[in-house]
């Protein structure tokens, strides 16, 4: 046989692996637990909100946490992180709004924890000072956490649908991943992959039945109890990849963790151009790689042999005649965009999409060997004007497990 005959084969192989081997990672059945009763007596929970020049998107994201439907005491805690677009202001006023408009909603205290310190990174500073105002309030502090990015808008059931989720089903973390915004061209394109990336690298089955540890940070409802024992975020403070890192340690702990996919939590964050897309994913891909050149090599071959070999064996051996390249790498590419059709449905996109993956795939590729570049130019992991460097391991840098067809996931 040839040698695109033989690289067709293995990519067949390593998709027949993956389609039955990796958790059913293709599936979007993962959603909040069924059966969840709703607890006599709710507890208490403080909706902590990092922001760090957020104005364009909080008048939908803040104001749907606002009028949230919650029977328990309930508070928002939005830590305004060195914003110079008047964050801070825009949320008080979307505040009082509320309060005026609709007789109510849930209280709101807007604080600034100044620049983060030596060994922290933006975001984890912010939630560290957002927790501890959220444990100094009311008698007893608060039950529960619920983290949650300023670009995340929530049904107005969401945070009483996560807290009957985690009172029933005695869960220390459930997190949901947001649904992303897809309006323009290029959202269509990358924001679909990027979930189903993420699915593969972290089997959902897998996380739910402790076989693996991952979260998705838009959306974390956290016991305050489990936060303590697993000390975060003190524990994963370096972490660029903060929300694997967090629900790591949660188990590390003993806590039990539950992740799903949302049908009431959606972003409104827009990337309407694929530089806005590719600024999201470089900034953190290289760190999902421990900036390991050897594991960059490993990455990129993986990428290649899994999502771009099909398509151009087939090309390939339907050009030269040959019958095996064509065969495998046909095969290879049906069951690749058979994967993906049940994201494209939960995204409601078109599925013809399916047979586009490749090259979605190979921006992925770009993505990350420029987010290597970036890196060794002295660049780093940046983001809203800071930069973070390669965590030391003492901050638990985040591991990344090699197998056929699995590559980094970075978090937007």
């Amino acid at each position: 046989m040839s040698l695109i005959a033989w690289i067709a084969l293995v990519s067949c192989v390593a998709w027949a692996w993956l389609l039955l081997g990796q958790g059913l990672f293709w599936r979007t059945d993962q959603r909040l637990p069924r059966g969840s009763v709703e607890p006599v007596a709710w507890p208490s929970v403080a909706v902590v909100v990092p922001a760090r020049d957020e104005a364009e998107v909080l008048p939908v994201s803040l104001t749907s946490l606002l009028r949230q439907d919650y029977p328990g005491r309930a508070e928002i805690v939005l830590v305004d992180d060195g914003s110079t677009d008047g964050t801070g202001e825009l949320a008080r006023a979307l505040a009082e709004r509320c309060a005026w408009r609709h007789g109510g909603g849930l209280p709101l205290n807007v604080v600034s924890p100044g620049p983060p310190e030596r060994g922290w990174t933006g975001k984890l500073w912010a939630v560290r000072h957002g927790i501890a105002v959220a444990r100094g309030h009311g008698e007893g502090g608060t039950d529960f956490l619920l983290l949650t990015d300023a670009d995340i808008a929530h049904a107005p059931d969401s945070l009483r649908r996560l807290v009957a989720a985690a009172t029933s089903h005695r869960l220390d973390l459930v997190s949901q991943m947001a649904r992303l915004r897809v309006a323009g061209g290029w959202e269509r394109l990358v924001v679909p992959a990027f979930v189903y990336f993420f699915c593969q690298l972290y089997p959902f089955r897998w996380v739910n039945r402790a076989r693996a540890s991952a979260a998705a940070g838009g959306c974390v409802l956290l016991r305050t109890a489990a936060a303590e024992r697993a000390g975060v975020p003190g524990a994963i403070r370096g972490a660029v990849i903060d929300d694997v890192a967090l629900a790591r340690a949660v188990r590390r702990s003993g806590g039990r963790i539950w992740l799903g996919l949302a049908d009431h939590v959606d972003s409104v964050r827009p990337y309407p151009r694929l530089a806005d897309l590719w600024r999201m994913v470089a900034r953190s891909a290289y760190a999902q790689l421990r900036h390991s050149v050897a594991v960059l090599a490993c990455t990129v071959a993986g990428l290649a042999l899994v999502y771009l070999a099909p398509p151009l064996c087939l090309a390939a051996g339907v050009a030269g005649g040959d019958a095996v390249a064509a065969w495998a790498g046909g095969a290879a590419w049906a069951v690749m965009a058979g994967t993906y059709v049940p994201m494209l449905r939960y995204y409601r996109q078109p599925l013809r999409g399916a047979v586009l993956l490749p090259v979605t795939a190979f921006l992925y590729l770009l993505m990350t060997v420029d987010s290597a570049l970036r890196h060794h130019r002295g660049r780093g992991a940046a983001w809203k004007g800071r930069t973070y460097g390669a965590p030391q391991a003492v901050f638990g840098a985040v591991a990344v497990h090699l197998r056929p067809g699995v590559q980094f996931m970075p978090q937007p």
